[in-house]
């Protein structure tokens, strides 16, 4: 992996209204009045939202004539992934095997 994920990220991914905004985009660019219009929240509110995620660098604002289009930053998204396999992936040690170090996270956690 590149880079750890910022502080932002996490933030971004702690509203469920954010977490839902990403899963909107997942199918390609929406506008704001879009996105907006699948919620009940108000306007602002929608854009506080998305000024967090676009902050984090998990959306990207780009103007399509006179409409402001929100797309996914997917290469943010694979580090996270990256990120966070990497909590629960165990390295392995110089020499050693997935299947040994699985025997050894199985030892420890016998003992």
């Amino acid at each position: 992996m590149t880079d750890t994920p910022s502080g932002a990220v996490f933030r971004a991914f702690a509203d469920e209204t954010r977490r839902d905004i990403v899963k909107m985009l997942r199918s390609g660019p929406l506008t704001s009045g879009q996105i907006a219009g699948r919620f009940d929240s108000s306007w602002p509110t929608i854009s506080r939202h998305l000024s967090v995620l676009a902050n984090a660098e998990l959306v990207v604002a780009v103007r399509r004539g006179s409409e402001v289009y929100y797309e996914l930053n997917t290469s943010v998204l694979q580090d996270l992934v990256q990120h966070l396999m990497e909590w629960v992936e165990p390295t392995l040690p110089k020499g050693g095997n997935r299947a040994s170090s699985k025997r050894r996270v199985a030892r420890t956690q016998e003992a």
